[in-house]
């Protein structure tokens, strides 16, 4: 099993629950390490710390939302270990980046002895802890889509995290939202959370409701009732479905 930052394995180790097996330190491997811009996108490669995404220029101009769930993902000594790579595949519903890059439409790419493949991000999560990434298989980069020049001056971004504490508290939900400006209409909607199903959940149905036509009080009501369908939260040790569902 490869292992990335382990700002989560290192705590299921000190506590006894990690299943029986053998643990590979990748974090030294280079080639999997740094950010690349181009003029159609942007590629982060797995190791990248959180650290790193929140300290880069092109990133907090646009990309905030991911910007700012690096800035919330747990103290800066857990941001400057734990990896982008890593927070995708230990799984968790509750991982704090997810809902940004489903909103920024990211891609994978996964490589092997076999060679290497895309796959979007938000097919990748198929069940709690369950993705597409095969055993032999390792997370070598995530690449997202740059908006153009106009886009970017009509996108309004958002990210919202809601714990126990302000800070390095493990989130009850998790909302990330992209917006494109057209007047009074959204021409583009993304709605992404986390902590309210088994996966990182981004909501289709929600935002074809919000691009259906201007926005309007009524507009918005519609699309609160079609999210609240789409979500599915469960009461767990870190808060109740109620609650979840009023936040």
């Amino acid at each position: 099993m490869p292992l990335a930052g382990g700002t989560d394995l290192m705590v299921l180790l000190n506590a006894g629950k990690l299943p029986p097996g053998r643990y590979v330190d990748i974090y030294g491997i280079d080639e999997l390490r740094g950010i690349a811009v181009t003029p159609s996108h942007v590629d982060l490669g797995a190791l990248t710390t959180f650290t790193h995404v929140r300290h880069h220029a092109l990133l907090q101009t646009e990309f905030p939302s991911l910007v700012q769930a690096s800035v919330e993902s747990g103290a800066i000594a857990i941001q400057n270990r734990g990896t982008l790579g890593g927070n995708i595949a230990n799984a968790s519903p509750a991982a704090d980046s997810p809902p940004a890059l489903l909103t920024y439409d990211a891609e994978l790419e996964l490589v092997s002895l076999r060679g290497a493949r895309w796959v979007p991000y938000a097919e990748f999560h198929t069940g709690y802890k369950q993705m597409l990434r095969r055993a032999d298989e390792l997370i070598a980069r995530v690449r997202i889509p740059r908006l153009s020049q106009s886009d970017r001056e009509r996108a309004v971004h958002y990210y919202r995290k809601v714990g126990t504490r302000k800070a390095q508290a493990i989130s009850k939900i998790c909302f990330a939202g992209l917006a494109l400006r057209d007047g009074d209409r959204i021409v583009r909607a993304r709605v992404a959370l986390g902590s309210v199903a088994p996966t990182p959940l981004r909501c289709p149905r929600t935002e074809a409701v919000i691009e259906s036509g201007p926005v309007t009080p009524a507009l918005v009501r519609e699309a609160q009732a079609m999210l609240a369908e789409e979500l599915r939260p469960i009461d767990d040790i870190r808060s109740t479905r109620a609650y979840r569902l009023q936040v």
